[in-house]
Formats: C-alpha cells, sequence, structure tokens
C-alpha cells in the first residue's frame, strides 16, 4: 500500500471514529432509589419493616447482627431501645434524592409498641448511596432480609 493512500485510510478512520464518539448518546447517571417510608406491621410469627423507596434499580441488601448500632460516616453509637441489634444495608440507596433534599421526613428513630420482637428502628446511615437502617430487638431470632419492585420496597422479617 502507497503512504499517501496509508495516510487516506488513517485520516477516513480517524474521522469516522471521532464522528461515532461523538455521535454517542451521553449516558445519564444512574438513578438511585431514594426511601421515602418506613412502615411496620405485627405479622403472625414475624414483624415486618418496610422501606419504601423511588424507582431505580432495586439495592442489594444484607444484614448483620451486631453488638451494638453505629452511624455511617461518623461512627458515633446510635442508642436505641433493645437487647440485640440488627444493622441492615442496602445500596444503591439513600434518603435524600439527587439535590441532597431528604426525601424520608420521618423521625431518624422511633419505638414499635405494636411489634412482638422489634423494639425500635433507626436510620443509621445515608452516604454515598449506601442507605443503613437500625433494629433494636428483644430476641435474637431469625432476619430476613430481601427486595420487592413494582414499588421498589426493602422488607426485612425478623421471627419472634
Amino acid at each position: 500500500m502507497s503512504r499517501p493512500v496509508r495516510r487516506a485510510l488513517v485520516a477516513v478512520t480517524l474521522l469516522t471514529a471521532g464522528t461515532l464518539a461523538a455521535a454517542a448518546p451521553a449516558q445519564a447517571a444512574p438513578t438511585i432509589p431514594a426511601m421515602t417510608n418506613i412502615r411496620t406491621g405485627n405479622n403472625p410469627g414475624f414483624d415486618r419493616i418496610v422501606l419504601d423507596l423511588t424507582s431505580g434499580p432495586a439495592p442489594a441488601v444484607s444484614y448483620q447482627l451486631v453488638d451494638e448500632l453505629t452511624a455511617d460516616p461518623s461512627g458515633e453509637i446510635v442508642w436505641l431501645t433493645g437487647e440485640y441489634f440488627v444493622n441492615v444495608s442496602a445500596t444503591p440507596a439513600a434518603a435524600h434524592d439527587a439535590g441532597g433534599n431528604p426525601t424520608y421526613t420521618g423521625p431518624p428513630k422511633f419505638r414499635t409498641r405494636n411489634l412482638a420482637n422489634v423494639m425500635a428502628v433507626a436510620v443509621t446511615g445515608d452516604f454515598e448511596a449506601h442507605l443503613a437502617v437500625g433494629l433494636g430487638v428483644r430476641s435474637r431470632t431469625a432476619v430476613n432480609v430481601f427486595t420487592l419492585t413494582a414499588p421498589n420496597r426493602v422488607v426485612i422479617d425478623v421471627a419472634h
């Protein structure tokens, strides 16, 4: 291949690549589901805590049985009624919108007098798309944490 033909081919390739890059739509930032409400309910055999979320991808959820609850990101102890504690986390999720405005306007912690095992609930973290909620419980029993969609929810079931 002659040198002028090779230069022309390189110029066409670079021009085409630049045009394709310019034509590609900019990707929007992913939507992070935001918590809007916390609901509680006493069911036969278990207490249920539901975190209502806005639309977006269902978060990954997990829980840990802990000796004490700590606030994220400060690490300060969160004092909550209970003999034992369950720390639940959801990622990506938040308790505020993209502008930093709170989407959950309920109390940051509250007693749950109508439940058999769960004594109190607290929002313990809302930092960098990581939402954490702590539960104070009377006894150490089975915990099941999962998500539901349409609408998005994080469900926490704590056996009696």
